[in-house]
């Protein structure tokens, strides 16, 4: 029995939370060490059984856990408080909400950019997808159909979606052709408003000479 727990802690080390509220399309996590989450438009994975529900970090807090024990301003930094009051971080905890953006079936390895016929289940552990992964979904701008409907959920989604180029120009994976296809389909999701296209393009390439 000992062994077995020891495999499973073993196997449990490449997740870092846990689902603690879930729907058909988004759900809260809680990450294991409040110090410890993904960034701002990352894209995670929640394996179930034979599906893999794929999702996008959509907004992200750090609190208290306990109410009676409320952080409180100490005019200190975080390494002289850890050096004399530690207790205080045992009682912190980071949530994230994150919304489903396709899945996929590990018989197949074919993204649906679609939601799952099931909610992601409560208490399943949560990872983030390796990087073949991502670049194989980012490829296709379909995603951005799914992130469009839960716009209302959303309010700061145009900042999210420059996270998401973001980090694409950053592991040198957003080209020209890339970029029209992901305009061409904000575009028609936004009812061809020019304005608003040419304000995202002027701040995506603002983006682009920062990481140059």
């Amino acid at each position: 029995m000992k062994q077995n727990n020891k495999n499973s802690s073993k196997q449990n080390k490449k997740y870092f939370a846990e689902i603690i509220e879930s729907s058909i399309d988004n759900f809260i996590a809680q990450c294991w060490q409040w110090d410890f989450f993904p960034e701002f438009g990352s894209l995670i994975q929640v394996e179930n059984q034979n599906c893999v529900t794929l999702c996008i970090v959509t907004q992200i807090q750090t609190g208290s856990m306990d109410p009676t024990h409320y952080p409180f301003p100490y005019q200190k930094t975080e390494d002289e408080l850890m050096a004399e009051q530690p207790q205080i971080f045992e009682f912190l905890k980071t949530t994230f909400r994150a919304n489903v953006v396709g899945y996929f079936l590990k018989n197949t390895n074919k993204i649906f950019y679609l939601l799952p016929s099931k909610p992601c289940k409560i208490h399943a552990f949560v990872n983030m997808c390796p990087e073949s992964l991502y670049i194989k979904f980012f490829q296709n701008p379909d995603f951005l159909h799914l992130l469009f409907e839960f716009s209302t959920q959303i309010p700061n989604l145009t900042e999210l979606l420059l996270a998401i180029l973001n980090k694409l120009i950053i592991k040198n994976q957003l080209s020209n052709q890339k970029l029209d296809q992901f305009c061409q389909t904000f575009t028609l999701l936004t009812g061809n408003d020019y304005k608003r296209l040419k304000l995202f393009l002027k701040r995506v390439e603002s983006i682009r000479t920062a990481n140059n």
